[in-house]
């Protein structure tokens, strides 16, 4: 929708700007923690999501990692296609388009990453580099992950320690998306289907804008997400709405071909084991907040895509109970 409504009515306000965290605070003094939880909750629960910088991870692991995976992409075909499926179980698996029903214009390469040693082997030889520049970037993400939930549970009034052993050994997958650039012969500039991913955070870096973010309160506006040079976008998913029992919810976005360039984002979901279910957790569960969910894991994740697709639109939603 454009910035002025249709039968010429006044423009729309211009959307909030997202929240910027600054990471670095959570290991100053009490009192700057403390602040820095207060963000970090105030924005789960407004927005769903948030930029966050001084995160600790260096320029050069994120331009490496950007740089590996656009190198996977301008690869010839036979050397992507040695991982391409249809089979979404599958540990490492490429294809041009999703069986969700929620790609349009995209290319991935999805795969696992947490703990490291036990998938890289899996992982492209080429280019050479991709293991390499993949596997650091995939060890820094994971401690970022852990950093931020400590803050979140914390924000929650769980405690920064609630599902600590969990979390280090949860799953981690990795998602590299290619998107062409648009054209003025492109009719629908989505690559990506609105949609909202399963685990309890998702860290993303993005190459260009195109990424967009839905407010909590109006399903037609959408926020573009801008690119800050070091940043990184943090989103709420559909476990941590879970967990949280309503009180957090997961967010919807999309992706948008770019008008300037071709994009490549990189896309890091975290959760629990796979066969580890998640349930709203006993603490945020009373007579005045009974329980909103049903628990489920990854695997009740990956079984709903091929079954409720079309029934649902989000994972979160056939959880609800009536």
């Amino acid at each position: 929708m454009s910035s002025q409504q249709k039968g010429g009515e006044a423009p729309l306000p211009p959307a909030r700007p997202l929240p910027v965290v600054n990471l670095g605070r959570l290991s100053m003094d009490t009192a700057s923690r403390a602040l820095s939880v207060q963000d970090i909750a105030l924005a789960c629960r407004e927005r769903g999501c948030f930029e966050v910088v001084n995160h600790g991870i260096s320029s050069s692991c994120m331009k490496g990692a950007l740089e590996a995976a656009s190198e996977f992409f301008k690869q010839p075909t036979e050397h992507k296609e040695e991982f391409a499926s249809d089979d979404i179980r599958q540990p490492i698996r490429y294809d041009t388009s999703s069986r969700d029903g929620i790609s349009m214009f995209r290319s991935f390469l999805k795969h696992y990453a947490n703990p490291l040693h036990d998938w890289i082997q899996l992982w492209p030889t080429q280019p050479p580099a991709y293991r390499e520049r993949m596997g650091e970037y995939a060890v820094e993400l994971q401690r970022v992950s852990i950093r931020l939930m400590e803050a979140i549970l914390q924000g929650l009034g769980l405690g920064p320690s609630y599902l600590q052993e969990k979390l280090q050994g949860g799953v981690q997958l990795m998602a590299l998306n290619s998107y062409p650039q648009s054209s003025a012969e492109t009719v629908d500039k989505v690559g990506l289907a609105s949609h909202s991913d399963y685990g309890f955070l998702t860290i993303l870096l993005q190459s260009s804008p195109g990424l967009e973010v839905m407010h909590h309160d109006d399903n037609d506006a959408w926020t573009p997400v801008p690119v800050i040079p070091g940043a990184l976008h943090v989103h709420v998913g559909d476990h941590l709405e879970v967990l949280s029992n309503g009180r957090l919810k997961s967010l919807v976005h999309r992706a948008v071909l770019n008008p300037d360039e071709s994009r490549v984002s990189i896309s890091s979901i975290h959760g629990l084991s796979m066969d580890e279910e998640v349930h709203c957790a006993e603490g945020l569960v009373d007579k005045k907040h009974p329980k909103m969910y049903r628990g489920s894991s990854f695997q009740d994740f990956l079984n709903f895509l091929p079954a409720n697709a079309n029934k649902y639109k989000r994972f979160v939603e056939s959880l609800r109970i009536e």
